[in-house]
């Protein structure tokens, strides 16, 4: 008897199990799609992205058609990976969400913007399934873009700091983004008229002045180590450049025609958080004018000569940057008029009480000001983000800030995580095009995920 009793148990037991199981919602459909219809591509080599609503749990096939007009694979461009029969075959790799190619110009090709390329996402590994946008026209001239919805890539692979071991930048009339190694760089010069030179905060660097002309003279006598430490409480502004993009208030003096008036300044190339390199990984430099342009000397700080390098200003990108590690100029930002918006991890400043001090922030954004973007914030509570048009602009004043958006589109702290949903804001680019654009996800607690935001835009006004 009392085996029959346990039986009926266990078999209403595994029926309750059952049922539960089969009240759980399925997943949704995976779905694969291009980030944008259109893309304008008027350098000499871009990544087109294809995005999948969640990571796969195995490795993926994605197979992408191409079909030129006006152009001929391998002789006017070229893929990575390379196409067989107009045919480019991906991989999505276990764990991952999305997969890449860039497309690249053949060198000395020179075009008439008439030409394009259509891109179709012709198939994709089960359980995986097609999305809407599965198309996707390159034009190789400028495009305005009407909109469209994005997700930006922080991650960078097995980078320290992965999720936002990446930059990036984002055109809006292009529906591109660039991401960039924010580790890759220490030193930015200007290429306007101004002899400026900024150092790398989004990877938390600080630097201060020695009161010395003499490379050669300088060692880690002349200083205290800690005295380059900064975030976390530690630190002044003074060694870091200005938050809001004032050139007029980095830490490296403008350079003077007068080279005796140019000191030494000693770079901590890595920190953000209390920490400082090594004495022996930490540089010195000086920097000179040389007719149009710079020459740099440095050296690792203990050493008795120095190195030098010369840097050309290019009147198209914003800045030249440097890598002190390579000895060599680096590509960094994209032309000065290929970008709008740049998201990533930063120094910035805080409040703890007794004054602003230098601190490191994720999920900052910063608009081009120095090549004229403007941005101002709008709260659902004047207009919705929806119902935002061309008529509303009236009254709208834009800032040129470069932190005019900064921080104040999440929240971190005080128990809650995720993007603020009561503001939207408006993007204004040098040729006038007016966007208004939100952020729709950046971390678990709002359906997103960190280092990958997410955000939509719309065009409200096309520029003259």
């Amino acid at each position: 008897m009392k085996k029959i009793v346990r039986s009926l148990l266990l078999v209403a037991f595994l029926g309750t199990f059952n049922a539960c199981s089969d009240d759980e919602p399925p997943l949704p459909d995976n779905l694969a799609a291009f980030e944008a219809t259109e893309k304008g591509f008027e350098g000499e080599e871009t990544e087109i992205k294809i995005a999948l609503t969640r990571a796969v749990d195995a490795a993926t096939p994605v197979s992408v058609t191409l079909t030129p007009t006006q152009l001929t694979y391998d002789t006017e461009f070229t893929t990575t990976p390379a196409a067989a029969n107009n045919t480019i075959t991906l991989s999505v790799p276990a764990g991952q969400s999305s997969v890449s190619f860039k497309v690249s110009k053949k060198s000395g090709v020179l075009l008439d913007g008439d030409e394009s390329i259509a891109f179709k996402i012709a198939s994709v590994g089960t359980p995986v399934l097609v999305g809407t946008n599965s198309a996707l026209k390159l034009s190789f001239k400028a495009i305005i873009s009407d909109g469209t919805s994005i997700q930006l890539n922080g991650i960078a692979g097995s980078e320290p700091g992965s999720s936002a071991a990446n930059s990036v930048f984002l055109d809006l009339s292009a529906n591109a983004q660039t991401p960039v190694l924010r580790s890759s760089w220490d030193l930015g010069f200007y290429n306007g008229a101004d002899f400026r030179v900024t150092i790398n905060g989004t990877n938390g660097a600080s630097a201060l002045v020695i009161n010395k002309s003499d490379i050669n003279a300088v060692s880690d006598k002349d200083f205290k180590t800690d005295s380059l430490a900064i975030g976390q409480g530690a630190g002044k502004l003074a060694l870091v450049d200005d938050a809001t993009g004032d050139l007029t208030k980095t830490v490296i003096a403008a350079v003077s025609a007068t080279d005796a008036d140019n000191k030494v300044y000693i770079l901590n190339r890595k920190g953000g958080s209390m920490d400082v390199l090594p004495v022996a990984d930490l540089y010195k430099i000086r920097i000179l004018r040389k007719g149009t342009g710079y020459t740099l000397q440095y050296a690792k700080v203990n050493e008795t000569t120095f190195k030098t390098l010369d840097i050309t200003k290019d009147a198209a990108y914003n800045f030249e940057f440097v890598s002190l590690e390579k000895g060599a100029t680096v590509e960094v930002e994209p032309a000065k008029d290929r970008w709008d918006l740049k998201w990533g991890y930063s120094m910035y400043f805080t409040n703890f009480g007794a004054g602003l001090i230098p601190y490191g922030f994720s999920d900052l954004v910063f608009t081009n000001s120095l090549a004229g973007v403007e941005a101002a914030e709008v709260l659902t509570t004047a207009a919705t983000y929806d119902a935002f048009a061309e008529s509303n602009l009236t009254g709208i004043t834009f800032s040129k800030a470069a932190d005019a958006i900064g921080s104040k589109w999440r929240v971190t702290s005080g128990g809650t995580v995720g993007v603020k949903t009561d503001r939207f804001y408006l993007i204004k680019d040098p040729a006038g095009n007016i966007y208004k654009l939100r952020f729709v996800s950046f971390h678990a607690n709002d359906g997103g995920e960190r280092g990958k935001p997410k955000l939509e835009y719309k065009l409200v006004k096309k520029g003259a």
